[in-house]
């Protein structure tokens, strides 16, 4: 029972076929040996219907009753009728045959119910069944309570494990309805009790948080958490499991664009639903590996769809429906009508279509996307742009309805995975026409603001501390400050890096629902973004196939440019980045600087031509504000001849650019410095010259817990310290302090965030790129939680180059100049080897 219960049919087969046999013949038992038989066989029929097919299932079952008749008239009798009437419910429930099951239910469970004290335990795991079934036949309302009684009934009698299946069920139920962090809540509630209260499923809980996080677009994420679930799932003998945990990491590889796994695991998944009777399944497998072949198909833009795609999955959409499945037979013919289009046929493209049902409450918000989609190729295909661009407006406003309810900032990041074809679309159609007609700049700035940085357009909300995530965070700082203690050692750390993963994972995990990331603010428009520029500039790149484009807004008026080969510029960014990072050391021969030195010249001038110098010709000496495309963020702007010594800002957004530059604080100057960097503390000290009343936190007080105070409330912020930017979880960048490592995680509740942040540490102005050119950091995560400025390298600085970047930057800062111009005029000394930006409003 323990291992049916903990997902390991194998293992529970092998055990009750031994208890059989202990049992001895039958004609010899008596009715406790009888009612034991029955119970065994009753446990059998799930394992085996699970393992071996619905067919063995079904004929333990079968004996289950003959063995029940067998037992003399009474209460144990009239029980074990209720149990395997149920037990065959679950079968059926689990080889998709869910009309049946729910009839079964419907006709026991009322009796149960007159019962409750007599038979709590039965009639709560049974009641929570029904819910399963109910989701899985979207009707939320019936399982949420099936699932409310079911909780009210195991806290009142104690039943803990119980109670973690409800809180797991609970979570299943949010997801359906669209509310994520809900989901994720009640997941991670059910996994506490399991782990405390002993057997219950937590690579099943895994499997389900991966489900909920692609609807989040965090494909990523869920591939992490399948790779850990199906190795123990495929252990424990779970077959169905497994398959089932296929198909959704199939999903994910679909999202990272891996379509060749994508193939391989749904076709894996498919064989094993068939080789155990269930169809259901099995045509949910077949709909993920179609897709995976269509989105292949489409992502080449230059070959035209066979013929023989769309009609399979149109053929697929008659069987997903006849089965019940809406949603799946919606999604299947989407993915047709798309190729068909794709194909020029656009009548049966419409025709195709028409037959796709409206979305309900449980539409999965992909799905809603793709219809969206759809709607607006046909529209293109239709030569209705109008159309087009109306489908691409109302998917992307009901997107962002779906973020605002996200809750943590991973979660408000990765939606935009699901409107990033859609947003490609109405670009594409805005750039056409200002391209043929001159005009329509202006349409594309704004279309450009709907489709990018969302993360920045949140009011962070206040501080909600979580208890759990706080001593993840603290037991983090701990491993990290020892694991580098035991480096320097010789030591080995491989088993303390390990528990620094998992908690990190962890903590990642907490970060999804323990609080909203923050209050929406709308977009800006573009007669808002040229009020408050005034005499600025700012230019907003994309790329097209493979060319730079720049919007560029100059005293009103808005201007398309045509920039250069975009291939090109993003991997001459990339040589040139790579230069710096040659350079940076302090000490290097003099030959290989002036190789090296060389090299970067040469790049930054061909940057120069590509893409700055058309931009420098009306700048004279007004601040220029740069929106850059992803592959772009790493950009050292400052080395680029025609912006030598002139004041440079990059904002994630023009919105973004507003928000920050309306932000006005007053407060006190923070100077702190970290342990080993060299010369560091004496840095620190020099710039108290310039801030006479600075606070300094230095030597051995300059704790995470210490930094992180006093940077609560200041107006000027200058955090010296070795820092590391984390490309797989940016949220846990770090700056490296006393007893253990300062979290861009924490800095992201700070109650009052300084208004300017200097990071003189290497790469702390990295950020990992999302979908929708979403840019996460240290210093990303600074400016979407409200400082207006955060200066910082994007390349590995020497130490003397950054002293002496600083010194000359805090000189003019102190001054009263502006930080874009003080930043410009202290790089144009050197900068090849002062790669800073300044980010935000400068």
């Amino acid at each position: 029972m323990a291992a049916a219960a903990d997902h390991g049919p194998g293992a529970a087969i092998r055990l009750l076929q031994r208890a059989l046999s202990c049992l001895g013949p039958l004609e010899a038992a008596g009715s406790e040996r009888l009612e034991i038989r029955v119970r065994v066989l009753i446990s059998l029929a799930a394992a085996e219907a699970e393992v071996v097919s619905q067919e063995d299932g079904f004929a333990r079952l079968d004996e289950a009753e003959r063995v029940r008749l067998s037992l003399p008239e009474g209460e144990t009798r009239r029980l074990l009728r209720f149990t395997v009437v149920l037990q065959r419910a679950v079968v059926l429930m689990r080889i998709g045959r869910l009309e049946e099951a729910l009839a079964l239910y419907d006709a026991v469970l009322p009796s149960l119910a007159d019962e409750v004290e007599d038979h709590s335990l039965l009639l709560t795991r049974n009641m929570m069944n029904r819910a399963w079934l109910h989701l899985q036949m979207t009707n939320p309302d019936g399982a949420y309570q099936d699932l409310s009684g079911a909780l009210d009934i195991a806290v009142k009698y104690g039943h803990r494990r119980l109670e973690g299946k409800i809180r797991h069920n609970l979570g299943d139920h949010a997801q359906l309805l669209g509310d994520i962090p809900e989901a994720l809540r009640h997941y991670e509630q059910a996994a506490s009790i399991f782990v405390t209260d002993g057997p219950g499923s937590l690579p099943l809980i895994r499997l389900d948080q991966a489900k909920a996080l692609l609807t989040a677009g965090l494909a990523e994420e869920a591939a992490r958490h399948l790779d850990e679930a199906i190795p123990e799932l495929r252990g424990n003998g779970a077959h169905h499991l497994v398959a089932e945990a296929e198909v959704a990491r199939a999903g994910a590889a679909i999202l990272e664009g891996d379509h060749v796994l994508a193939k391989k695991l749904a076709t894996s998944a498919r064989r094993s639903f068939l080789r155990r009777g269930n169809g259901r399944w099995a045509e949910i497998a077949e709909l993920t590996r179609l897709r995976a072949d269509a989105v292949k198909v489409l992502a080449d833009r230059e070959k035209k769809p066979s013929v023989k795609l769309p009609e399979r999955l149109a053929d697929l959409a008659i069987r997903l429906a006849e089965l019940g499945l809406r949603d799946e037979a919606g999604a299947a013919r989407m993915f047709a009508v798309r190729l068909l289009i794709r194909r020029d046929e656009t009548a049966a493209a419409q025709h195709l279509l028409a037959q796709v049902p409206k979305p309900r409450q449980t539409t999965p918000i992909d799905h809603r996307m793709l219809l969206r989609l759809c709607r607006a190729e046909l529209a293109v295909a239709s030569h209705r742009p109008r159309s087009a661009l109306a489908q691409a407006r109302a998917g992307l406003a009901e997107l962002g309805q779906i973020r605002d309810r996200m809750g943590g900032l991973d979660l408000v990041c990765g939606t935009a995975a699901h409107g990033e074809e859609l947003g490609k679309l109405a670009l594409t159609l805005v750039l056409k026409k200002a391209r043929r007609s001159g005009a329509g700049a202006k349409s594309l700035f704004a279309w450009l603001e709907r489709t990018r940085a969302q993360v920045y357009r949140y009011e962070p909300l206040p501080v909600i501390e979580d208890p759990a995530l706080a001593r993840h965070i603290n037991e983090m700082r701990h491993l990290q400050g020892t694991i580098q203690a035991r480096r320097l050692s010789g030591e080995p750390v491989g088993q303390l890096e390990e528990r620094y993963d998992r908690l990190q994972r962890e903590a990642t995990r907490l970060g999804w629902y323990t609080s909203k990331w923050g209050r929406p603010r709308p977009v800006s428009a573009p007669e808002e973004v040229v009020e408050r520029l005034g005499d600025r500039v700012l230019v907003s790149l994309m790329g097209y196939r493979d060319t730079l484009y720049a919007v560029v807004v100059d005293r009103g008026r808005f201007q398309l440019l045509k920039l250069g080969p975009l291939a090109e510029i993003v991997e001459t960014a990339r040589q040139l980045h790579a230069d710096l990072d040659a350079l940076a050391p302090d000490n290097l021969p003099a030959p290989l600087v002036e190789v090296v030195t060389g090299s970067a010249r040469r790049r930054a001038d061909k940057l120069d031509k590509l893409i700055s110098a058309s931009l420098a010709k009306t700048l004279e000496n007004r601040e220029l504000i740069i929106v850059p495309i992803g592959s772009l963020y790493a950009l050292p702007w400052g080395a680029l001849p025609s912006l030598h010594g002139h004041p440079v800002s990059i904002a994630p957004s023009a919105t973004a650019w507003v928000t920050a530059s309306g932000r006005r604080s007053e407060g006190p100057v923070l100077l702190a410095g970290g342990p080993g960097v060299p010369g560091s503390v004496g840095e620190v000290r020099n710039l108290r010259a310039v801030y006479p009343r600075a606070r300094l936190v230095d030597g051995k007080d300059a704790t995470s817990e210490t930094v992180l105070s006093a940077l609560d409330g200041s107006g000027m912020a200058h955090l010296v310290a070795h820092g590391a930017h984390e490309p797989a979880n940016a949220l846990f960048s770090r700056l490296e302090l006393v007893g253990g490592p300062l979290y861009a995680h924490e800095t992201a509740r700070l109650a009052h965030p300084p208004e300017r942040v200097v990071l003189a540490a290497c790469e702390l102005a990295m950020s990992h790129i999302r979908p929708g050119e979403e840019a996460l950091g240290f210093a990303g995560t600074l400016l979407a939680s409200g400082s207006r400025t955060v200066i910082g390298a994007i390349a590995r600085v020497g130490d003397k180059a950054a002293a002496d970047a600083m010194s000359d930057l805090h000189r003019r800062l102190a001054s009263g100049t502006a930080p874009a111009l003080a930043l410009a005029q202290a790089m144009a000394a050197d900068p090849l080897r002062r790669p800073f930006l300044c980010l935000g409003a400068g």
